[in-house]
């Protein structure tokens, strides 16, 4: 394939020197090559940054860039990770020089053509924004692709499709009646947490409909100031205290009225379990 746009790849790192490489690895490897990797280190303490700067070294695509001291808490008083990397991202994002950005985690990789598969996505529909579905990792997956053409073939492309008019009313429907922008978050975030008022703000939990940490958006997101949140500021985020990316996908779906899903499996998600929705797609693998 013949890479047309740039695409900005960023990649949010924290303490990951054991899985980081594997997840660069499955960026530099996808069939569509004109990009940047753009690597965030979230000021680890062990050995990340000597190996990112080492493939960075090997790889004239791969950057790695220390994120400017963050004052912010990473964890919460139950000792959650209430980050998530967002504010790196958000970081990672203002360095991006693409039309189109995307997002990798360090832990996790994806599927060869999932770039390529976004990419053509996005300029078949037109969209502004473009998310796929995800998959447990199994190592026999890494250096694969999904046959994409195949699963339409067999089940239809209209049935893979999740469109923005659906998104958008998901998001108005799991957004509780005090969720009111911008007067919510003078709230502080406890309040909205409590169980007795927690329904109050987030009615239902509903998932975004799309995987949220392999997002595929134009640069105009950014450059109209559409960015992750603090968590205080999350209007879908998740009582937790995390969710920044489930907020930011269906931020950018409410304000932009143009993300479309589409369910294809193409993100690998370092988890215990598999996806039930996908159970069988492995003989899309090849």
């Amino acid at each position: 394939m013949s890479a047309e746009s740039l695409i900005s790849v960023v990649i949010p790192v924290y303490n990951e020197e054991k899985r980081v490489a594997r997840a660069i690895r499955s960026m530099q490897n996808q069939t569509y090559k004109n990009l940047e990797i753009i690597v965030v280190d979230d000021r680890s303490t062990d050995a990340t940054a000597e190996v990112v700067k080492r493939i960075a070294q090997e790889d004239p695509r791969v950057q790695y860039h220390l994120f400017p001291d963050n004052h912010e808490k990473r964890t919460n008083w139950r000792g959650y990770d209430i980050s998530a990397g967002y504010a790196a991202r958000n970081y990672g994002f203002t360095l991006a020089k693409g039309e189109w950005l995307t997002t990798q985690d360090a832990d996790d990789a994806s599927l060869l053509n999932r770039i390529e598969v976004q990419y053509r996505l996005v300029k078949k529909y037109d969209a502004t924004c473009v998310t796929i579905q995800w998959q447990q990792l199994k190592p026999e997956y890494l250096e694969k692709k999904l046959d994409i053409d195949a699963i339409i073939k067999e089940k239809g492309e209209d049935s893979l499709i999740i469109r923005p008019e659906e998104i958008v009313a998901l998001a108005n429907r799991v957004r509780g009646p005090l969720m009111l922008e911008p007067l919510h978050k003078y709230l502080p975030f406890p309040i909205k947490w409590l169980p007795y008022t927690r329904k109050l703000f987030y009615r239902h939990m509903d998932s975004y409909p799309g995987s949220d940490n392999a997002m595929f958006f134009h640069h105009r997101v950014r450059d109209e100031g559409v960015l992750m949140r603090h968590r205080n500021a999350r209007v879908w985020g998740v009582p937790s205290g995390r969710g920044s990316g489930r907020d930011f996908a269906f931020r950018v779906a409410t304000h932009f009225k143009n993300s479309w899903s589409f369910k294809f499996p193409m993100y690998l998600w370092d988890v215990h379990k598999e996806n039930s929705d996908y159970t069988g797609y492995e003989k899309y693998i090849v």
